[in-house]
């Protein structure tokens, strides 16, 4: 959580989101990395001057980033790869992100964890999201079925240790687990979410009473929602402890189910992500993943045989659709791509609000949800358009 600036910087744009509410036209003025102040009378010698239509807001924050920038982080667990998938997504808004690892060998976690104190120095790095490999195989998705397996000792000492290596996720199936491997990870310092799970609501209720707090890809690779057995997604819909992430994309849940999830889970719960691959950021329309070939067509990644294989999006684009397919309003949006993460991760009170005493990680974008800037710790990454049109 390093990398403050250290100059002092003003930013004066027309429209403001604080994290709550739409505010403007008025100023942020950042110093040492955070926000010192945010006024609502004339910025005179603001050092920033954005576009009359540009909104500024808290940047977002992505919990589930598979790739990026033509990198797989299976394939590139170092961190110059974590820096080519973290600069890709920069561009689309993402300030804080959580590189994510899918199933795999014992020695590709082993790698990460080996430079994942190193990566925590990158800016935007928050911490990592292990995406197994103790997942259901019969919700498995695109992860190899080969390397799906019960963590032994050498697999758990290494994913513990992520426990201390910023603000990391585990997600598992807690019906493949004893219940004590769950107390063991969040006894390290991890949060736990359940996904690719096939399990009853009773062993979800558990899970849930022991610690679990999250709830990966909604609607996607779990337990369905059914008259006499909710499954997982009936207790994710109606258990106020879980946060649950959603991917908008229009393609890995229909907009009534989005609608649904929203209406049970509402801004404070339901949270945006992307489950993005390495075509994110790029041209490409092909990639590897662990031995098959990947192919977007129509916005859809799939292997030969259909499956999903993650998404093709960013988080502007998510924070658009969840506009036009839920039908919800900005404000609500853009809570559910920065201030929920930001809670879920217990950052609430540094991240996710544009407010005395946060860190000054924002996002500048205009209508049609182009992303014009971004700060990290008050660090810029200025774009075309407001270099061009916005410095004062």
């Amino acid at each position: 959580m390093g990398h403050a600036g250290s100059a002092s910087l003003t930013i004066a744009a027309q429209h403001i989101f604080d994290g709550t509410d739409m505010r403007g036209p008025g100023s942020v003025r950042i110093s040492q990395g955070r926000i010192e102040s945010i006024g609502f009378d004339e910025a005179a010698g603001a050092s920033i001057r954005l576009p009359r239509d540009a909104i500024l807001a808290p940047g977002f924050i992505d919990i589930q980033v598979n790739g990026g920038g033509s990198v797989l982080l299976n394939d590139q667990p170092t961190e110059a790869g974590v820096r080519r998938i973290v600069e890709a997504h920069r561009k689309a808004g993402t300030t804080g992100c959580l590189p994510t690892l899918i199933s795999d060998r014992s020695e590709v976690i082993e790698r990460l964890a080996a430079t994942a104190e190193g990566c925590l120095e990158i800016p935007g790095v928050l911490g990592f999201h292990l995406e197994g490999p103790a997942l259901n195989r019969s919700r498995k998705g695109i992860h190899p079925d080969a390397e799906i397996r019960l963590p032994d000792r050498r697999d758990l000492a290494a994913i513990k240790s992520f426990g201390r290596r910023g603000r990391s996720i585990v997600t598992l199936a807690p019906e493949c687990v004893p219940a004590s491997m769950i107390d063991e990870l969040i006894g390290a310092g991890l949060r736990i979410a359940a996904g690719h799970s096939d399990a009853s609501a009773a062993e979800i209720g558990q899970a849930v009473d022991r610690g679990v707090s999250g709830v990966t890809h909604l609607f996607n690779a779990m337990s369905q929602l059914n008259a006499r057995e909710p499954g997982l997604v009936g207790v994710a819909l109606g258990d106020d402890r879980l946060f649950a992430g959603i991917i908008c994309d229009g393609i890995h849940v229909d907009r009534a189910g989005l609608r649904v999830a929203f209406r049970c889970k509402g801004r404070d719960r339901l949270m945006l992500v992307t489950d993005a691959m390495p075509l994110a950021g790029t041209n490409d329309r092909q990639f590897m993943l662990q031995g098959r070939e990947i192919t977007l067509c129509d916005g859809r990644l799939t292997g030969r045989d259909g499956t999903l294989a993650g998404a093709h999006l960013t988080m502007i684009e998510a924070v658009r659709n969840a506009a036009a397919l839920i039908g919800i309003s900005l404000v609500d949006a853009l809570i559910m791509a920065s201030r929920t993460p930001a809670s879920f991760l217990g950052l609430g009170s540094e991240l996710g609000r544009i407010a005395p005493g946060y860190r000054a990680d924002l996002v500048a974008f205009n209508p049609n949800f182009e992303v014009l800037g971004t700060w990290i710790a008050g660090v810029g990454s200025m774009g075309e358009a407001s270099e061009a049109s916005g410095r004062g």
